[in-house]
């Protein structure tokens, strides 16, 4: 094995994909960030450090970047299947700030002894999951949906032709060409990078997705996983050029219209507390959250 049990830690890497991956699509809330590809995507922003307890969870270490100036880093651990015992929370926190991504089903059996023992939890908000009924989104029917639905149908008026392909090895580079005029197009580098990754990687990382193409002319793509043992599909990247209007709109419409029928819920991640961000995911009214906590020790 190359993850080492606690407390030793190494970095994350590609070549531990084949110790982490089984076990993490396996845990039952649908935690975006508990999946190789997410936690590899983002190792290199958030510093990521992996150790294990056997048969029991994966503990990673990371760094909190500053959310302002002036803000300092903190440090915290993820535990992404279990809660370990009170010895190794104890060492945990000597050296973290704070515990991060607690779901609920790590929670609620814990809450009581945890709390008596002196750790404070909090919502954290900016990081729930928003989920959606796949029904919804691939159907977008009543009148909850009115907007996104003329918005989908102006797209197909305006539009003469479309179409779509699975992601493949062969489709990398058109899909690369969308991403760096995405990025051109915004004027920032936003999550470039890992979407570049993941498109590199997207075999070998489990993630499967779509490639579209308006009037002849690549246009749009977007890439995922499944999550919660089978029953949720995590939406992890959607990149699109911003003179197809109306085109998020019917890619994710279409999208969701193409998964298999036993994906229940789509996970579209988190707004990472952006009002505008907020906004545009309350509008396709989420069916509920996967609720996620911090933790403090007092």
């Amino acid at each position: 094995m190359l993850i080492p049990e606690f407390p030793d830690f190494v970095p994350l890497t590609y070549k531990l994909r084949a110790e982490m991956h089984p076990q993490l699509p396996m845990t039952i809330d649908g935690v975006s960030e508990y999946t190789f590809a997410n936690l590899f995507l983002f190792r290199n922003r958030y510093q990521y450090r992996v150790a294990r307890i056997q048969e029991k969870t994966f503990i990673l270490s990371g760094v909190q970047p500053p959310h302002s100036e002036g803000e300092k880093e903190k440090k915290f651990f993820c535990t992404t299947c279990a809660v370990p015992g009170r010895g190794v929370l104890e060492e945990l926190f000597k050296t973290h700030d704070f515990w991060k991504g607690i779901s609920d089903s790590l929670l609620t059996p814990n809450r009581d002894h945890l709390e008596a023992w002196g750790l404070e939890f909090t919502e954290d908000r900016d990081n729930f999951d928003y989920l959606y009924l796949r029904s919804d989104l691939a159907e977008l029917q009543g009148k909850k949906y009115h907007k996104k639905r003329n918005l989908v149908s102006q797209f197909h008026n305006t539009y003469s032709s479309w179409e779509a392909k699975p992601l493949s090895a062969e489709l990398y580079p058109v899909a690369m060409g969308i991403l760096e005029a995405w990025r051109d197009q915004k004027g920032f580098e936003g999550d470039f990078a890992a979407a570049a990754e993941a498109l590199e990687h997207f075999k070998g990382l489990f993630l499967q997705g779509k490639v579209y193409w308006v009037e002849g002319k690549p246009a749009a793509w977007c890439l995922g996983e499944r999550l919660a043992r089978g029953r949720m599909f995590a939406v992890h990247f959607e990149k699109a050029l911003e003179e197809y209007k109306g085109i998020y709109q019917f890619v994710n419409q279409h999208f969701a219209a193409s998964l298999p029928r036993y994906y229940i819920h789509i996970n579209r991640e988190q707004d990472l507390g952006s009002e505008g961000l907020r906004q545009a995911k309350m509008t396709y009214r989420p069916c509920g959250f996967v609720r996620k906590y911090t933790a403090v020790l007092h």
